[in-house]
């Protein structure tokens, strides 16, 4: 069945007044006069999310529909259901239950692209509020997480032992490298970036500037090593918490089509402040920040559309932000048929209305929320 939707459209250079007609995919985008007052943008991509709506990946594949659905009424249409480090077993329970979520799909729900593992890869210097359950990527290891099929990123601190080894084995598997929740130096992550760039991979970075060494005069870190390379990719928390908008500004100006938007978002999004729980941890959500007790960040309560709006306010284009939260995640993801207004692909639209805030998603010509 053909459909038209009418707006401004947000295209990857300007924004149009116009109309798309789509099935299943784009077909036509055409400009009209006197559209409706609203803006019809490439449906989100979401590469890190915990939770939402009170359910947690961990949980399994019921919670995991149950957060989905949660995103996709704030813009996503593409989602990574992201693990958190605890025991081995319960982090393969949680991919099983990410692999059948994809494999069945969702009835009215966004696109279960597969899953991001973050933990338990990660340095026990640097857990930020991941559970102290950290392990080496050993060569079994990670060969049983990439046997489930849905393993798409990996976050992986690469002076753990074995790494160099995980890299090549994640790369050659065609899942994404990315660094994070590391101690290591400016030179660990150029070691990092060639290793997985010789094996064919595509290497990112987890939060970028969040656990991870900073920038300093003498010792730039890796920061700086992913933000001057050419072919890394970072994702970024732009709740205004986690980075500061100055620094979003510096690495979106440096990084350009390399920078993308996650939410980290973890099961207390969507609710009212007070306790909660992340990992197994308690944590407090009060003034749009989730804290462990000692104070320390512990994921966010934040959405895409409003890492949207947060862009927006921070001086960056309506095309540009855009870009932020869909195509360039679809690029890093390798989606090549979606994240962008284009003929061709899929019809996966985010509408907004003229205050930014979601009205309409669609995910594959559909109507869902």
């Amino acid at each position: 069945m053909t459909h038209y939707l009418d707006g401004n459209l947000v295209l990857p250079d300007r924004v149009l007044p116009g109309r798309i007609t789509f099935d299943t995919h784009i077909r036509a985008i055409d400009p009209v006069t006197a559209p409706p007052n609203r803006y019809i943008l490439p449906g989100f991509v979401d590469g890190h999310v915990h939770g939402g709506d009170g359910a947690d990946t961990m949980d399994g594949a019921d919670a995991i529909r149950t957060l989905s659905r949660f995103h996709m009424a704030h813009g996503t249409t593409t989602i990574l259901p992201t693990t958190i480090t605890a025991p081995w077993e319960d982090v393969m329970n949680a991919l099983h239950a990410v692999a059948e979520v994809r494999r069945t799909g969702i009835d009215k729900g966004p696109r279960i692209h597969g899953a991001h593992l973050e933990g338990p890869f990660v340095s026990p210097h640097k857990l930020g509020a991941q559970p102290p359950f950290n392990i080496a990527p050993s060569p079994d290891r990670v060969s049983e997480a990439i046997s489930t099929g849905c393993v798409r990123v990996v976050t992986l601190a690469p002076e753990l032992e074995h790494a160099e080894t995980a890299m090549r084995q994640f790369a050659e598997a065609e899942v994404r490298v990315s660094l994070g929740h590391t101690t290591t130096d400016y030179d660990g992550a150029q070691r990092a970036i060639c290793v997985v760039c010789a094996a064919g991979g595509t290497i990112g970075a987890t939060h970028l500037f969040n656990a991870m060494s900073p920038i300093e005069g003498r010792r730039p870190g890796p920061v700086t090593a992913l933000m001057c390379s050419d072919v890394a990719y970072a994702e970024m928390i732009f709740d205004t918490h986690h980075v500061h908008p100055a620094s979003f500004r510096l690495a979106s100006r440096l990084m350009n089509s390399r920078l993308l938007f996650v939410t980290d978002a973890m099961r207390g999004t969507g609710g009212p402040e007070g306790p909660s729980q992340l990992g197994g941890q308690d944590v407090v959500i009060s003034n749009g920040t989730v804290r462990l007790p000692g104070g320390s960040l512990a994921g966010s309560i934040l959405t895409l559309d409003q890492a949207l709006r947060n862009a927006i306010q921070a001086g960056t284009s309506l095309p540009d932000a855009a870009k932020l939260v869909s195509t360039n995640a679809a690029r890093y993801l390798g989606l090549h048929d979606r994240g962008a207004l284009t003929p061709d692909l899929l019809a996966d639209f985010t509408v907004l209305d003229a205050s930014l805030a979601v009205t309409e998603v669609w995910v594959n010509g559909q109507r869902t929320a």
